[in-house]
């Protein structure tokens, strides 16, 4: 699963507009038109299908946090990852759509899958660090299956 899959997940689950994802983005000043969205949204064996990097799926994160929560009470934006593992992409939704434990362990069960209480926190601890497990892609793509699940829309 790359981003343009997970951008085109969220964009499904959360009934996005081409023009909605744009405002998100532009959120953390990102320069970005509907043009650029819809060849985002395309799939790798449709023409005009341009890969979106790690630093814009940061970027429309970033930006997703802000339209859920706020901005950051000094009013800076968080500068865009130059590389998005699972781990941050997971992150990321977990802060902007304010998810505590009991909450993700809900998604996930809307979408037919168990993850434990240990395992779910493992994704979110530091790399390096002792208990930290890489999140697997199926763990990400179910967790998007789920919030789609949630919202009624699948």
């Amino acid at each position: 699963m790359n981003n343009n899959d997970i951008l085109r997940r969220l964009r499904y689950a959360f009934n996005f507009t081409d023009s909605q994802v744009t405002k998100i983005i532009a959120h953390v000043e990102g320069d970005v038109d509907k043009a650029q969205v819809a060849h985002w949204l395309k799939r790798e064996e449709q023409d005009g299908f341009q890969p979106l990097s790690d630093a814009g799926l940061c970027r429309f994160l970033d930006g997703f946090i802000i339209e859920k929560r706020g901005p950051r009470p000094d009013g800076s934006t968080p500068q865009p990852l130059e590389r998005m593992s699972r781990n941050e992409v997971l992150k990321k939704l977990r802060i902007a759509l304010e998810l505590r434990e009991e909450g993700m362990m809900d998604i996930f069960k809307h979408a037919g899958f168990v993850v434990t209480k240990a395992e779910l926190g493992s994704f979110f601890r530091k790399e390096g660090q002792r208990n930290f497990a890489p999140c697997p892609e199926q763990v990400l793509r179910k967790f998007l299956h789920g919030l789609g699940q949630a919202a009624g829309r699948e």
